[in-house]
């Protein structure tokens, strides 16, 4: 017989997936008016307005594959969110001007929207998750 207490590992990674399956489907309908995946905006949103990343320390900020890195560029440079500047013998990778509008509009509006998902939470209670989330990383 399974006692309750061997459960509790199954019962918080359910909790964890709903939650964060609910918040993806929630996240991914605010990006798809502009017509970015949840990767394209994490992309923009770590360049910023004022950034100018290689490709490689962009893959070291994102945790993704070299291929995963290039397929998101290009789709983001196809949009004309971003553009390559070659510096010497180095490629950067910037916002253009509809990247830096697109990040002024959605970044604040995902900050809102996830402190909104996070409101039920003291602040305490929110620093604490970040603790126990890190953590378990």
């Amino acid at each position: 017989m399974v006692k309750k207490d061997d459960r509790l590992g199954v019962v918080l990674w359910f909790r964890l997936s709903r939650f964060y399956n609910r918040n993806m489907k929630l996240t991914n309908q605010n990006f798809k008016e502009a017509g970015i995946s949840t990767a394209m905006f994490d992309l923009l949103a770590q360049i910023g307005p004022e950034g100018k990343f290689t490709q490689q320390e962009l893959g070291k900020k994102l945790v993704v594959t070299k291929g995963n890195i290039t397929q998101l560029l290009v789709k983001l440079e196809t949009q004309q969110y971003v553009r390559r500047e070659k510096v010497g013998r180095e490629k950067f990778i910037m916002l253009t001007e509809k990247g830096i509008a697109c990040y002024n509009e959605l970044v604040p509006k995902q900050e809102a929207f996830q402190r909104e998902q996070f409101s039920k939470l003291t602040r305490e209670e929110q620093k604490q998750l970040l603790d126990l989330l890190k953590k378990l990383n």
